[in-house]
């Protein structure tokens, strides 16, 4: 579910410093749009495209599949067969399991 060689690996790019501003700035913005998510169908193509890069980015793997997926449909016109809520459910339990080890990546020099 998490790609924690990702993590790792964004986390050594960056820093520790630059690291929790990343975390932040994913939390801060992803959350914003999963919680319209689905809202807007006209907007749902955009919003999963989004949702897929920044997870990717920040090793969210199985959610960005969701992501992916979701994305596919709805750019072939078929957004009414996209799961919102495995999706809201996948990045939920994602981020409970980004959680509980953020810290790990937060505090290494």
């Amino acid at each position: 579910m998490i790609d924690w060689d990702r993590v790792a690996e964004l986390q050594s790019e960056i820093g520790p410093d630059g690291f929790g501003e990343v975390v932040e700035l994913f939390l801060d913005e992803v959350e914003a749009v999963v919680m319209k998510l689905g809202t807007r169908p006209n907007k749902l193509e955009e919003d999963l495209h989004f949702l897929k890069g920044s997870a990717w980015n920040l090793g969210f793997q199985g959610f960005g599949a969701l992501c992916q997926i979701g994305e596919r449909l709805s750019g072939q016109g078929r957004a009414e067969e996209v799961d919102v809520p495995e999706i809201l459910a996948c990045y939920s339990d994602s981020k409970q399991l980004f959680m509980a080890r953020v810290d790990e990546f937060r505090n290494v020099a």
